[in-house]
This record gives structure tokens, sequence and C-alpha cells, in this order.
């Protein structure tokens, strides 16, 4: 017995319908704010959203579907490492000065 048209009472999904959308990873937004925290505010808050990002985008991976928010996790990864390299280089340039007027100090006295 073939059905032409759904039975009485049923609507069918419209086409391309293929249930609920998965939900969001519980830190996604945690992440997403992290993130641009690091850049915005303080750059401490940089390494905090590159591992937790890292961790979250494991673990949407391994649901393999069940689990969303990918785009969000992402953005708060990527902005932890721009703002880790860029606290990175600050540290770089601040132990550079420190040593430089250390060496110029002993230097001229």
């Amino acid at each position: 017995m073939t059905y032409d048209s759904p039975p009485p009472g049923y609507n069918a999904p419209p086409p391309g319908y293929y249930g609920m959308p998965p939900q969001d990873h519980p830190q996604a937004t945690i992440i997403l704010i992290l993130g641009i925290l690091s850049l915005v505010l303080c750059q401490f808050l940089g390494p905090v959203a590159w591992v937790m990002g890292r961790r979250a985008l494991t673990e949407i991976d391994t649901a393999q579907g069940g689990l969303g928010g990918r785009g969000m996790v992402q953005a708060g990864y990527i902005c932890g490492i721009v703002a880790t390299a860029l606290l990175a280089l600050g540290l770089l340039v601040v132990l550079a000065a420190l040593v430089l007027g250390a060496f110029a100090s002993t230097t001229s006295a």
C-alpha cells in the first residue's frame, strides 16, 4: 500500500527539514565572551579562551552533529589565540625595555 499524500491528521514536514537543530555547546557563549574580552580589555583572558575553545571544539567534533555552536566557539578560540600572541608580544617588549634599561644604567655609571 502506497500513499500519495500523508494520512489524515498528519502534516508532513517541509522539504529539507531534518528535525530540531542541535543544541549549542554549553560553554559556547562563555568562550566567545572571554575571547572578545581578551582582545578588548584584558589579554590575560586569552589563554583561558584558547584552552576552553580547543576543548569545546574537540567535544563538538566528537559529538558528530549532536552539539552546535561551533561558530561561536571557533570565534572565541581564534580571539583567544590572537590575544595570547599580543600578550606574549607585550611581555617581550616590556622585558626588552627592562633589560635595555638595566644595561644602560650600568654602562653610564
